[in-house]
């Protein structure tokens, strides 16, 4: 199974993926709008609340130019539960053989995180050529995905964790970037009052990086 192209195809729309922690449909839908009106299609829902599915099935249907992937997924179940929800990809911080097949078997889109070169390899071996690097800042940041460029020149990064707007910039110029992801783009304070335009501005700024 080919488990890069149509990732690298979702990945390329952007250069960020916003990252969502959101307790359902009511905030879900609108900042979903919000953040596609501003050229951020693509969006990774973590699986960190007891409401993400319902948000992440909510922005399936009610925000159609939106690409919802689930984030923070972690168990074999997971993976089926963000399928059947609407999600279009998945994303994990970190990698296992069992959330690798189950990804598999479910026929969807699989961002295996990574951290360290050993474990690049590893993912690069079970045919995974796009990766997450996580946590990105505290893992080595700029200077250590820029490291692993020459070595593993056939391996493609998105990087996300403790990134800004203007760290975004210094991976975006990186080569084995792709793309990067990040939480600055919805403030909680934007998220609470519903200043769905303030959002917008900003992921207008976030897609204009590249």
């Amino acid at each position: 199974m080919d488990h890069n192209a149509g990732l690298l195809a979702i990945l390329k729309r952007a250069p960020v993926i916003p990252v969502l922690t959101v307790h359902g449909p009511d905030d879900a839908v609108p900042l979903a709008q919000a953040l596609v009106d501003g050229g951020l299609p693509v969006l990774e829902v973590t699986l960190r609340t007891e409401g993400a599915l319902k948000a992440i099935e909510a922005i399936a249907h009610a925000v159609p130019d939106a690409i919802v992937g689930a984030g923070t997924v972690l168990s074999a179940s997971q993976v089926e539960e963000a399928r059947s929800a609407g999600s279009r990809f998945l994303v994990s911080p970190g990698s296992t053989l069992k959330l690798a097949d189950a990804a598999t078997h479910a026929g969807i889109p699989l961002l295996p995180g990574v951290a360290t070169a050993s474990e690049a390899m590893a993912m690069a071996e079970l045919g995974y050529h796009v990766l997450k690097f996580f946590p990105a800042e505290p893992a080595g940041g700029v200077a250590y995905l820029k490291s692993l460029s020459a070595p593993l020149p056939h391996l493609m990064f998105c990087p996300t964790g403790g990134i800004d707007e203007t760290k975004a910039k210094s991976y975006l110029a990186l080569p084995n970037v792709v793309c990067v992801g990040g939480s600055w783009i919805t403030p909680a304070d934007a998220v609470k009052a519903g200043e769905w335009k303030r959002i917008t501005e900003l992921a207008k700024a976030c897609a204009s990086l590249r």
